[in-house]
């Protein structure tokens, strides 16, 4: 089955037909780095690990590039008002913190991570060949603005559907500068102003100054994947105008630029879309506070990329039962049926990843997997519940949730002295039990046993002897 994905430039199903066969170059528009990571950051992050991970499992050699925004007006003005270090060193540390939650939950480092301050010189010569194209111009007197002229690119608005006529006015949301021939011009380059630092400022010959926002990701992207690429994406919130301008002036320069266009959707919390001002904004340190890492990647990549993503506060506690189950079928299947490795995925699932990365429907058949599997256990046929559990393996890769994998082996090590510890005592315990059961003590035996449910701790007696699992595990 052909891979589809829906793009939102056409708003429609399409099947992924790459510019080179077996190649993918994906550009995924990454963080401001001005403040902590929050949870809208880590979905749309492990939304396209996803897709990179299905991609390369399909036989795709994929390049995924994911910028870091290290200059811009929030970079800045948080290090103003913090006054308490450089915006380059706020920068640097928030994008520490960036990195440190993606790799707790597992996101594959990308093939390339530029630095916008890294990029400059890309971003001005792009800014010269608008110029020269007659798409960009330089505001006189003010020693440094350059606008996009949208009035001189006739399909300006063509990614969101929109008409200029009934577009919000960029003029507000690009700081509203004066000097522009048209309030829905945007700024290409921003000119140095009094009380900046010196060294958040480059020198051009139209003046000094920095880069506006969507200059930085049409540089870079191209500069890592050619002027014609396989796929862009990003979050719902940055269609417009972030990435309409993006295509505007990609395109206006003469590129073919991103042929499919991806955006996931937001997160909610309670029943409010997230949002500072509502302060209603949740970390990524109070997530990974709060679950496993691997329990937070298995909530956070549950829904449908496309799909609102819902926070409340058993949704956690609900993925940890349901990842859970999981691990306790494959502990099971360790137990009985020896060493594992994976299989092949079942039709099923990839069906689902392969019609839009329909997460939700195959973990779906991932968890018919496991029922399956403990099924054929109860039945005594470990043959058939091995092959379900090497299936589980397999799709659980996939999703980069296997806890038997080498990447999440640096989790099970870190809680291996913990868990001999109680193996210890839990042995112990267990002799004891099996003393009272034998001298007929059995007001012990159940005080023991009552000591175990308390602690979370379930004993199975089973032809080779006991087990013991924490939660089903």
């Amino acid at each position: 089955m052909t891979i589809r994905l829906f793009d939102s430039k056409s708003a429609q199903l399409r099947d992924f037909v790459p510019l080179v066969a077996g190649k993918v170059g994906m550009y995924v528009c990454g963080p401001t780095v001005q403040s902590s990571p929050h949870i809208g950051h880590l979905r749309s992050a492990l939304v396209y690990d996803q897709l990179r991970r299905w991609l390369t499992h399909e036989g795709y050699a994929v390049t995924l590039v994911r910028n870091v925004t290290d200059i811009d007006d929030k970079v800045l003005e948080n290090a103003r008002t913090a006054g308490v270090e450089e915006w380059w060193a706020l920068a640097y540390r928030m994008e520490r913190e960036f990195n440190e939650a993606y790799a707790a939950l597992r996101i594959q480092p990308p093939t390339y991570e530029p630095r916008a301050t890294a990029s400059i010189p890309d971003m001005i010569e792009l800014i010269r060949l608008l110029m020269k194209r007659g798409h960009a111009y330089a505001v006189p007197g003010s020693n440094g603005d350059v606008y996009f002229d949208t009035a001189s690119w006739p399909t300006y608005g063509e990614l969101t559907n929109q008409t200029v006529m009934v577009m919000p006015q960029v003029e507000q949301l690009d700081g509203g500068e004066p000097g522009k021939r048209d309030p829905r011009d945007f700024a290409l380059w921003k000119s140095h102003k009094p009380g900046e630092p010196d060294s958040a400022s480059w020198d051009t010959s139209w003046g000094r100054g920095r880069p506006g926002w969507h200059i930085e990701c049409s540089a870079m992207s191209t500069k890592y994947l050619g002027t014609t690429f396989d796929i862009h994406g990003g979050g719902l919130d940055l269609r417009f105008p972030h990435h309409e301008n993006e295509l505007a002036q990609s395109a206006a320069a003469g590129y073919d630029f991103a042929q499919i266009w991806l955006h996931n959707g937001l997160v909610a919390v309670g029943d409010q879309k997230m949002s500072k001002s509502l302060g209603n904004s949740l970390y990524a340190a109070d997530l990974l506070s709060a679950a496993r890492p691997i329990v937070v990647r298995y909530f956070l990549g549950s829904a449908h990329y496309r799909s609102q993503l819902e926070f409340h506060p058993k949704a956690l506690t609900e993925a940890k039962s349901a990842f859970e189950r999981i691990e306790g079928f494959l502990s099971r299947a360790t137990r009985n049926a020896g060493g594992l490795k994976p299989g092949k995925v079942p039709q099923d699932f990839r069906d689902a990843m392969n019609d839009d990365m329909s997460i939700p429907q195959a973990l779906g058949v991932v968890h018919d997997t496991v029922r399956a599997g403990n099924a054929a256990f109860d039945a005594g046929d470990d043959k058939l519940a091995k092959t379900h559990a090497k299936s589980t393996l397999a799709m659980l890769d996939v999703l980069g949730l296997n806890p038997f994998s080498s990447e999440w082996k640096g989790a099970s090590e870190a809680s291996a002295s913990t868990r001999a510890a109680l193996e210890s005592l839990v042995e112990r315990m267990l002799e004891a039990r099996t003393h009272a059961r034998a001298q007929k003590d059995f007001a012990t035996s159940d005080r023991i046993r009552d000591d175990f449910a308390s602690a979370g701790i379930i004993v199975e007696d089973t032809p080779q002897g006991v087990h013991w699992s924490i939660d089903g595990e």
